[in-house]
């Protein structure tokens, strides 16, 4: 009886105490609550938004499919406790229910960013794969990628989490940083070339079909590897180069540039006479200019060869393609060779003179006759 009289005396004072709340907080509750229904209306709105994006074009991967399927990842937890929040900021609740609000929210928030951040950065992904037409190293790693993102979200949003809630955090993250660095001192190589495909995937230096030359290799850019990227040489071999030693070296995107400039060496006899020296740039010009597509630059001697008058000449190759540039140089080669025997110029080629003589130092025939003059 006595028990009974006091646990209805217990429960009439807190409804009277939760009265007196109710009547002192009456309006920040209204505020509050008037606040996060509203919040909880946007959410709404944009998540149905994003799930009709999702569903009408469910393999986008433009930025109104990304963000779609960002909005569509809200789920009902975050609202819910987000609301909770707002309506604490303005009604004073009590401590430990405000508490209690807090630790959702945290959670909530801690999960449901996860899951945003994880829609974006695989969102982003996403469209670098569609570029290289699933053919690339991103979309054979996507998986794997994948994986690596959602533990690395969801691990800083369970140390967030065990933080808000009074653990201890700093022990974790110590021993996590002793064990990454462990893992990456093992497999710093595999590392180092998994970054580096990522970087020329984003930086873009070169794509596939590209045409480059590093070092003294020449090739065609043939797939770009998680750890090595593979290149078919102008010879027909396949060149197989780590990701990091290709970024370590400088790289000649030939397929970037509008035109290729080439140089052509060429070397006349010392008894080509001055008058025809000084048409060569004009002879040269009109060689050049048979070919279409390809620009005359210059046409100028060089030096004193051991056994010629060294030239080079220097056109503009509008085209890329290594075949057509192959037949321009040589339409133009024999353009040159047909115009100087024209003109009655000839080539040099390497020539050695042999001169005996006797053991008191005479020339011995066959020798130069000396001119009348030294007689």
């Amino acid at each position: 009886m006595i028990g009974g009289l006091h646990a209805a005396k217990t429960v009439a004072m807190g409804a009277d105490a939760l009265s007196s709340w109710l009547e002192a907080n009456r309006d920040g509750l209204v505020a509050g609550l008037l606040a996060g229904l509203a919040l909880v209306a946007v959410m709404l709105v944009l998540r149905s938004y994003g799930r009709s994006v999702v569903a009408r074009d469910p393999l986008g991967v433009g930025w109104r499919s990304l963000i779609g399927r960002i909005l569509a990842k809200t789920n009902v937890f975050f609202m819910i406790f987000t609301a909770a929040a707002v309506v604490a900021t303005y009604a004073e609740l009590p401590a430990r229910a405000a508490r209690l609000i807090d630790i959702g929210f945290v959670i909530a928030f801690a999960i449901q960013g996860a899951l945003w951040g994880r829609e974006l950065v695989l969102g982003v992904i996403g469209r670098k794969v569609a570029e290289e037409n699933g053919a690339g190293a991103l979309s054979n790693a996507m998986a794997l990628i994948r994986v690596l993102i959602s533990v690395a979200l969801f691990a800083i949003a369970g140390i967030l989490i065990l933080d808000n809630l009074g653990v201890n955090v700093t022990a974790l993250i110590a021993g996590l940083g002793i064990g990454g660095i462990a893992i990456g001192l093992a497999a710093q190589g595999i590392f180092s070339d998994l970054f580096a495909a990522l970087a020329i995937l984003f930086d873009r230096p070169f794509k596939k079909g590209d045409t480059i030359r590093y070092g003294t290799s020449v090739g065609t850019v043939e797939r770009i590897g998680l750890k090595t990227t593979r290149l078919r040489s102008l010879s027909g071999e396949q060149l197989v180069m780590a990701n990091t030693k290709l970024l370590e070296q400088e790289i000649h995107n030939l397929a970037e540039g509008n035109s290729r400039r080439m140089t052509l060496p060429f070397g006349l006899i010392y008894q080509t006479p001055p008058e025809q020296l000084e048409r060569l740039p004009e002879i040269a010009s009109q060689a050049v200019g048979t070919q279409r597509g390809c620009r005359f630059v210059r046409c100028a001697m060089v030096g004193f060869g051991a056994s010629s008058l060294d030239h080079e000449l220097v056109y503009d190759n509008m085209t890329l393609d290594p075949e057509r540039m192959a037949a321009n140089r040589t339409a133009i080669m024999i353009a040159l060779i047909r115009a100087f025997a024209e003109e009655g110029i000839q080539f040099a080629f390497p020539i050695e003179l042999s001169f005996t003589a006797a053991p008191d130092g005479t020339l011995i025939m066959p020798y130069p006759e000396p001119s009348r003059d030294e007689g």
